[in-house]
């Protein structure tokens, strides 16, 4: 039995980027600070999208639209973006591993149980693993998604207790808050269809996904019987305050 609770946290572009041009080194340091706060009761997984944007700092090219373009800005980015995490993680004391894995690896039995035994080795080793699409092969996650299926597939695999999304809104709304002035946030769901089909094919100026990709995320895990939590990224210690109820997020339940 597990003597800690197992969390996916999957941080998107918006929440890394702030809606900035390029990654913001605050946001990895408060992700930093929260997961050595919390390892005494909790082993993070930590699923992180961004390799692109990191790009950005170094590399400007204006046939980005192209995906050829993209999976050479990821190949770009994706060095930066670790040397960041490890720079400031290790202020943390924080130890991290990078690992890049594609759909076709949860499809296949060696590569599942390959996966499973090095995310289960470097969590017993006291390690963090990283986790994002190897866009280098794979473009799902740079077409739509923004790595929230690949977080969700992470979640069941891993045998997590909880899928936590990072988003820039304060978890679903009963409306679009960016279109309707009068938007409620809703704090549980257990249909998730009805959210699914009204979701508006929206998403931040950095990352691919959306709130649909996170709603079907969660859906995936949902039929595993794993909670997901959707909360607003953007509020410091976002993670360590939704635990302890210090913030609003939604709730999809079991």
């Amino acid at each position: 039995m597990q003597a800690k609770k197992r969390i996916v946290l999957k941080v998107g572009t918006a929440t890394l980027t702030q809606n900035s041009p390029h990654i913001s080194k605050n946001k990895i340091e408060d992700i930093a600070q929260q997961i050595c706060d919390l390892k005494e009761q909790y082993e993070i997984i930590l699923v992180s999208s961004g390799a692109i944007a990191a790009a950005h700092q170094f590399f400007n090219n204006k046939q980005e639209g192209k995906m050829e373009v993209k999976q050479a800005l990821a190949a770009i980015g994706q060095l930066h973006l670790m040397r960041l995490y490890y720079e400031v993680c290790k202020n943390h004391n924080v130890h991290i591993a990078q690992c890049l894995l594609t759909y076709h690896d949860f499809n296949d039995p060696q590569a599942q149980k390959n996966i499973r035994n090095t995310i289960e080795t470097l969590l017993r080793f006291g390690y963090t693993p990283i986790i994002n699409e190897n866009d280098t092969v794979a473009t799902d996650e740079i077409k739509f998604g923004d790595n929230d299926k690949l977080a969700a597939l992470t979640a069941i695999l891993s045998d997590a207790t909880l899928l936590v999304l990072a988003t820039d809104t304060d978890g679903v709304y009963n409306k679009d808050p960016k279109i309707y002035s009068d938007a409620q946030p809703v704090a549980d769901i257990q249909n998730l269809i009805p959210y699914i089909q009204q979701c508006q094919p929206t998403k931040s100026s950095q990352g691919s996904g959306g709130m649909k990709s996170k709603l079907e995320a969660a859906l995936i895990v949902q039929k595993k019987g794993i909670p997901t939590w959707i909360v607003n990224g953007s509020h410091p210690g976002f993670l360590s305050n939704a635990l302890g109820q210090k913030i609003p997020y939604t709730i999809i339940s079991t």
